[in-house]
């Protein structure tokens, strides 16, 4: 640690560094995040120890009205625990006071910090505005902690560009067998409810994952899943293989009908907490494995059975067991089992190294969890553009590390007849518009 340079001098360093070489945006903005939480962290650190000694860093006593004894005697490496993660800083060391100091932040050992939680955060969330940072950081730690405008307003530039330029881009090359939908909650707007922010990510034809669009909407209905999609159609979006989602009947009414030639598929996990919701504590054990041994289907693809008809026939079967067995005793249950029990079951088309990515939505809910855990703290995003923004870098960053499918030859040939008979049809002959002799000879000819 050299004498001369504070940490947080060295922290500023490595942010101004990072726009010097030619890196990809949200590698940078992650790496922005990391630092300006450290950032904030050291320099409040380095305000409570000015404050404690009553000078600044290398001024004399003599030359400080009230002044303390003693002095800084370097650093000591510590790890402070935030919702962001582990965050590294150097605590300062003092030597020759007349009292301990203790850090009104932190307390005597630096380990875990719950008081600049929502700093932190909100120095993350509400980086994305120039505004935002200054105020924030400059209100919590004053003047000093404030990053430089160049290198705030490259960041905030930058993010507002790349993600405009993303969500407007033609999709006219993408190519999906598999399109997952979703929605996720937020705070946007002051005295409001918490809003949804619609969301769209996909498998490529070649089994690559990829987030396709995110959207606000005021709510979850029709009308505003029918936008959304719409607008992903009108963008050049050729219609998936298999639509998969919750049991949201904004959401299924909206993609019967934007979508009506994709095959719908509804997430298995959310209705299985459905069906476990209506029944006693006692017996959900044994439900929950009733239920999942509908949908292993190992057996019967060993006993040889193929993905299609057949398949899907034989586990309509045994939801009918199900129903026989459980009807009397959790009739709720079983109820909520039957309604809408074709589309439980349409996965059993495609390649059957994809049923279990592909049964289900929750994948992306996960990554959703990720993003509230990070914005809770501070209540309130400031504002839709942030909003979707920040929603966004985190998606963008977690589908880089999203696993993709298996594509084998079998698997590719059984998509391929699926699309062609999902999107590419024959032509079907005209039905005849009257009953006439001569009409039927003529079809009769035909075919």
């Amino acid at each position: 640690m050299s004498r001369r340079v504070s940490p947080t001098e060295q922290i500023r360093d490595e942010i101004d560094a990072l726009f010097t070489d030619d890196r990809d945006l949200v590698d940078v903005l992650e790496e922005v995040a990391r630092l300006g939480a450290r950032l904030i962290i050291q320099t409040a650190l380095e305000v409570e120890v000015t404050e404690f000694l009553g000078r600044a860093r290398y001024q004399r006593a003599a030359s400080a009205e009230d002044a303390r004894p003693g002095c800084r005697n370097g650093y000591c490496p510590t790890t402070v625990k935030t919702t962001a993660g582990p965050v590294a800083v150097e605590r300062p060391k003092l030597r020759g006071t007349t009292e301990a100091f203790a850090s009104r932040l932190f307390g005597t050992g630096v380990t875990k910090t719950n008081a600049l939680e929502s700093l932190v955060i909100a120095g993350f969330v509400r980086g994305l505005s120039v505004r935002d940072v200054e105020a924030t950081l400059a209100d919590a730690l004053g003047a000093e902690a404030v990053l430089s405008k160049s290198t705030v307003s490259r960041v905030c530039e930058a993010i507002k560009e790349e993600f405009t330029r993303w969500r407007e881009r033609r999709l006219d090359d993408l190519t999906l067998d598999y399109l997952f939908l979703d929605a996720s909650h937020f705070k946007m707007h002051a005295g409001a409810r918490a809003e949804p922010v619609l969301a769209a990510w996909g498998i490529t034809t070649e089994g690559k994952p990829v987030l396709v669009a995110l959207g606000e909407g005021g709510s979850e209905s029709t009308d505003a899943w029918s936008d959304f999609l719409g607008e992903l159609t009108a963008r050049g979006l050729i219609p998936p293989l298999l639509v998969i989602s919750d049991g949201a009947s904004g959401l299924i009414n909206a993609t019967e009908t934007v979508l009506a030639r994709s095959l719908r598929q509804r997430c298995l996990i959310h209705r299985a907490r459905n069906v476990l919701a209506k029944v006693p504590a006692r017996a959900q054990d044994e439900v929950k494995n009733a239920y999942w041994a509908l949908f292993d289907v190992d057996d019967l693809i060993a006993g040889g059975l193929h993905p299609g008809q057949r398949l899907i026939d034989a586990v309509q079967a045994r939801i009918d067991r199900f129903a026989e067995q459980y009807g009397k005793l959790y009739p709720s249950a079983v109820r909520c089992l039957l309604t809408d029990r074709e589309q439980l079951t349409s996965y059993l088309r495609f390649p059957v190294e994809h049923h279990r990515r592909i049964r289900h939505s929750n994948f992306i809910e996960r990554t959703f969890g990720e993003t509230r855990r990070r914005t809770k703290v501070i209540g309130r995003l400031p504002g839709e553009t942030s909003c979707l923004s920040l929603v966004w870098a985190v998606l963008d960053r977690a589908s880089r590390g999203w696993r993709g499918l298996t594509m084998t030859p079998p698997g590719l040939r059984l998509l391929q007849d699926l699309r062609r008979q999902l999107l590419d049809p024959p032509t079907p002959i005209r039905p005849p518009l009257h009953d006439d002799p001569s009409d039927h000879k003529t079809v009769g000819a035909v075919a």
